[in-house]
């Protein structure tokens, strides 16, 4: 066990390095070929090189009401233009009619035959393991992720793979190992863990793992201060880390600009993270007043995961079931009252492998909880981008966006399961459904 991070053994070489996130692609990709490239993956005449990842078809999306959850502008009889994986223009038939010229016999044309049109959703905390399991969120409407750890790096092999495959996994923000007191199997994904193999607990053995993480590439960190509420043997209220635990881990992350993600169920356990500079709290049942209002003004955003918690209540197992039906209530008001004191929810199922919730579900339970529809459609849009850093790229249908979209049977502003079910997925600019 790792005791003085002094004589911890310094972290493998560059090659080790690509052996390591090379067998994450490889994992991640189990049955990549069995899903296939789709045929928008290069335009007419266009042959796929190595040297430069495919370029999806152009098309144009006729005859839709698009929404733009940023202003809750409405455009109907709308049209939107994608070429080479973004948004070109989107507008009335006028406004638009230049960037239909330039990409006419060369663009797919689909009439949406007055559907609602919007931007693809981001599902801010799932965990994907394989391509199958990525693929079953993009159906649902998830065109971007973030990872709340994989078991071996998959995550960030899913996330190299994205750009060479349009329309089969959605774009992967990773977050690699768990930042766990026992990392058990994880421990043989990378020889840089061997000598965590006795636990991570000290501070320098948190600080060490998260180094781990951050050189293997990293988007974020993921750690814990509570146990799982999703396993029967488990107390999800006992505290596994407290403040000076995890600022340990939030100090290293940030000498990288990376941000800390945080499972916690109870109160202390959420106030000691919080405190301790975590970016978002993930599941958060039993969160304060105190710290809520801490979060408001440190500008900390709340993932409630309400899919995920409220999913215990159909369990076969007598001890999930008194769970949900405990926690969903608490967690409903908790989500409340983060709205009215100025906290920002945004949307995240933590969907495990092929058990997927749609995305849209968390949006329906997030405006059952308080939300305004446009505000809970922001969580999983605009709202969820800007934490990811990716505000200028998706969560609009904007002119330079990526050309991501789902179009919906119903108006998801008056009944948003409407968006539990999209009609069309594009991601990329490449047609996924």
């Amino acid at each position: 066990m790792c005791r003085d991070h002094d004589e911890v053994e310094p972290l493998p070489s560059s090659i080790s390095r690509r052996g390591v996130i090379g067998g994450a692609i490889a994992l991640a990709g189990a049955g990549l070929a069995a899903v296939g490239l789709p045929a928008e993956a290069a335009g007419p005449g266009e042959a796929r090189s190595l040297g430069r990842p495919p370029v999806p078809q152009a098309v144009v999306v006729e005859n839709g009401i698009v929404l733009d959850p940023l202003t809750g502008r409405v455009v109907e009889d709308a049209v939107v233009v994608l070429d080479r994986g973004k948004v070109v223009a989107v507008g009335n038939r006028s406004q638009t009619r230049a960037a239909v010229a330039e990409v006419n016999g060369r663009a797919r044309v689909i009439d949406v035959e007055g559907r609602w049109v919007l931007p693809g959703l981001i599902d801010v905390h799932v965990h994907e393991n394989a391509v199958a399991d990525a693929r079953a969120a993009l159906i649902r409407g998830a065109t971007t992720v973030r990872s709340g750890t994989s078991d071996f790096y998959q995550d960030i092999g899913l996330r190299a793979l994205g750009p060479w495959a349009p329309g089969v996994v959605p774009r992967m923000k990773a977050s690699g190992t768990f930042v766990t007191p026992d990392l058990g199997t994880t421990i043989l994904g990378d020889p840089a863990l061997a000598p965590l193999a006795g636990g991570v607990r000290t501070p320098e053995e948190l600080r060490y793992l998260t180094s781990v993480n951050l050189d293997r590439g990293v988007d974020w960190v993921k750690t814990r201060v509570n146990e799982r509420a999703g396993v029967p043997e488990q107390d999800p209220l006992t505290q596994v880390y407290d403040y000076e635990q995890i600022r340990a881990i939030v100090t290293e992350a940030r000498k990288r600009g990376v941000g800390v993600m945080c499972h916690s169920y109870s109160e202390q356990a959420i106030d000691d993270a919080v405190r301790a500079g975590i970016k978002t709290l993930e599941h958060g049942v039993f969160v304060s007043e105190r710290t809520l209002e801490r979060m408001a003004r440190q500008g900390t955003h709340f993932t409630p995961t309400m899919s995920a918690i409220g999913g215990m209540r159909d369990s076969s197992n007598p001890i999930l079931k008194q769970r949900g039906e405990q926690f969903f209530p608490v967690l409903q008001a908790a989500v409340r009252r983060a709205v009215e004191l100025g906290v920002t929810v945004v949307a995240g199922t933590d969907s495990f492998g092929l058990d997927v919730d749609p995305i849209g579900g968390e949006v329906r339970l997030l405006h059952e909880a308080g939300l305004s529809a446009l505000d809970a459609i922001r969580a999983a849009t605009t709202s969820a981008a800007r934490l990811l850093g990716l505000e200028s790229s998706v969560g609009r249908l904007a002119r330079g966006y990526a050309a991501d979209l789902i179009t919906l049977d119903g108006n998801p502003l008056e009944n948003p399961s409407a968006l539990e079910q999209p009609h069309l997925v594009i991601a990329g600019g490449a047609i996924v459904t």
